[in-house]
């Protein structure tokens, strides 16, 4: 091993014993549960290094890796991210026929034995419409979800072929059928919060603590309207491909420093 690999690793050590050191230094606060991730800017990344179309999407995913990497170490339990809209499908066909085949090829990797859901031992779960997806993407998610389906130390949602208006609608459609009977008789007109929420697709995790969107912008565009009441909003300028370790730690600090505020707000709604 020459001396370039001897000093990448002596870094690479350092980093992970400092990484350790600071996680642990977090954790004598509360850690969040949840956070959930709004990916934006990786068509603007590559438009701004000037790269090919799709290399922001690529480096996305690296960044993706990372930051799970991180959150895992940091016992975060739950992870959401925000893949890919329903309102994406009205981009232009060739670069939505492109993104799907991004897509499928990152879900593959997912269940490879050696990938970050392996070695944490994630649950993978994929939230949306997913009829929407081409049978192949659909396919793949579905495998993913089943040969995941025995991990237990963490949750990872992705949220494809996703708006939470669609959600919604989907729940109280969901819930009217359910109920026809009921709503028929004299015992209960209506649809309670609990009904509708009992038939959201994101059930499978709680309510967000965060709620991260890259590129600065302040907008939730359609995601967990529902599920966001109560949560902390972090919206660093940096492209998602540009998220890094700070970051993370910049939204725990702020959610510690917010949370007794919070606490007092879920009590009071309950």
């Amino acid at each position: 091993m020459g001396n370039k690999e001897n000093q990448n690793m002596l870094t690479s050590n350092l980093g992970n014993i400092a990484r350790r050191l600071l996680f642990g230094i977090l954790s004598m606060g509360p850690i969040p549960d949840h956070i959930a991730f709004i990916m934006d800017g990786n068509r603007r990344y590559s438009k701004k290094n000037k790269l090919e179309e799709g290399t922001g999407h690529n480096l996305g995913f690296t960044a993706l890796t990372s930051m799970l990497k991180y959150c895992y170490e940091l016992e975060v339990k739950y992870i959401t991210v925000y893949a890919f809209s329903i309102d994406n499908f009205k981009r232009r066909p060739e670069e939505v026929k492109s993104l799907m085949e991004l897509i499928r090829e990152k879900i593959e990797s997912l269940i490879k034995e050696d990938s970050i859901v392996n070695q944490h031992g994630v649950r993978v779960y994929f939230v949306g419409d997913l009829k929407l997806l081409d049978d192949s993407v659909r396919l793949a998610a579905e495998k993913a979800m089943e040969v995941t389906a025995g991990n237990s130390k963490a949750v990872l949602s992705i949220c494809i072929a996703y708006t939470s208006t669609n959600e919604i609608v989907n729940a109280v459609e969901q819930s009217c059928v359910e109920k026809w009977d009921e709503l028929n008789s004299l015992t209960k007109k209506s649809i309670s919060v609990m009904d509708v929420e009992k038939h959201m697709y994101m059930r499978v995790a709680p309510n967000p603590d965060i709620v991260v969107r890259t590129s600065g912008e302040n907008r939730l565009s359609n995601f967990l309207l529902w599920q966001s009441a109560n949560s902390i909003l972090y919206n660093p300028t940096a492209l998602w491909p540009e998220i890094g370790l700070r970051h993370l730690v910049w939204a725990v600090l702020n959610f510690q420093r917010n949370q007794a505020c919070l606490e007092t707000k879920k009590k009071q709604q309950r």
